[in-house]
């Protein structure tokens, strides 16, 4: 396994970082535990949760993945692994979280991170990440800024709390040694940039890391992002490069397949769009045609891109986390990477 270090923290990750959203509600405790077990095994050092998790999110399910975690986690090296996790914020409708006040106050920021130690087992989180942004932003699917959501029902401007403010509390934290290093997720580059400014200017810890939505079918990170984080030393940690399984080209063969897709309709409306079977259709031919799996194309992509620093892998079986961790040892060449620019232009980010 290749390892990175994160932006200018001092945390060494492995190329391959463990996701957990599935633990607590499509995993079981046993299977949480064999593929943690499992991907330690292979050499990965890097697992990402959320106090949020399960997904999609559930107030019967709500903290049970950071909990399965803590019931391995207090029986390993701890400081042979990197645990990251991430506190939820507002415009979600998780009535569910602090009694649906998300809002990323001091308050609300120094008890998820106590709530999350607590769950997890352990003294201190290596990355903490806000899980998307306090502010109005195109996240989830959605494609374009909604100027209309700045504003209260009265015509007010909406408030909210200051990035200066959530860099303050994130500081405390992580001069009290409860975080190590922190991070955005789901954020746009003009809060990436905001958030570089003010550290800078007051001194505040810089992020490490940008964990945004990257794969064959939304490749918006590499329009601007990806310069933003090659020139401030932000590492990109990719999740979804599968997209919820699309890419692995399962629903092409039969779209009542068993996975996330299916069980949980109505979820993920990113992938509803126009062109995304298309799109899929045209990735899993030109798998076939260079001797490749879907998943191996779509996976060796992100995990070899030159902007990626971790990717975010997720399995509901034993069989797919092997799939997924083997497919890192498949490198593709100048030609297929070719075609695969081919493709994007004539399907551009189909699931934004």
């Amino acid at each position: 396994m290749d390892f990175v270090q994160l932006g200018q923290s001092d945390l060494n990750v492995s190329k391959i970082c463990l996701g957990t959203m599935t633990f607590g509600d499509q995993n079981n405790q046993a299977e949480a535990h064999q593929q943690l077990d499992y991907a330690v095994a292979q050499g990965i050092n890097f697992i990402d949760t959320a106090e949020m998790y399960p997904v999609p999110p559930k107030a019967e399910t709500y903290t049970r993945t950071e909990t399965m975690i803590g019931h391995w986690l207090k029986n390993q090296a701890r400081d042979k692994l990197i645990i990251g996790s991430k506190v939820a914020g507002r415009n979600r409708g998780l009535s569910w979280i602090r009694n649906g006040d998300e809002v990323l106050t001091r308050a609300n920021i120094r008890s998820a991170v106590h709530d999350s130690l607590s769950r997890l087992q352990t003294d201190y989180i290596d990355l903490y990440q806000l899980h998307w942004p306090e502010r109005n932003v195109p996240i989830f699917g959605q494609y374009q800024f909604d100027l209309a959501n700045e504003f209260e029902k009265n015509g007010e401007q909406k408030q909210w709390v200051s990035i200066h403010n959530q860099l303050e509390t994130l500081a405390e934290l992580m001069q009290e040694g409860k975080i190590r290093a922190i991070g955005l997720s789901n954020e746009q580059p003009w809060g990436v940039m905001e958030f570089l400014r003010l550290s800078k200017q007051y001194g505040l810890p810089q992020i490490a890391t940008l964990q945004n939505g990257y794969n064959l079918l939304n490749r918006h990170i590499d329009f601007g992002m990806s310069e933003i984080c090659y020139r401030e030393n932000v590492s990109l940690l990719a999740y979804s490069p599968l997209a919820f399984g699309h890419l692995s080209g399962k629903y092409l063969t039969n779209p009542q397949a068993i996975g996330r897709v299916t069980l949980f309709l109505g979820y993920a409306q990113r992938y509803t769009k126009p062109n995304v079977i298309a799109a899929c259709q045209a990735y899993a031919q030109l798998a076939q045609t260079c001797g490749l799996s879907p998943t191996e194309l779509a996976l060796s992509f992100v995990y070899h891109r030159w902007c990626v620093g971790s990717t975010v892998i997720g399995a509901t079986s034993m069989a797919q986390l092997q799939q997924n961790i083997a497919a890192y040892q498949v490198k593709l060449t100048p030609d297929i990477l070719k075609e695969i620019d081919a493709i994007h232009l004539r399907y551009t980010n189909p699931a934004p």
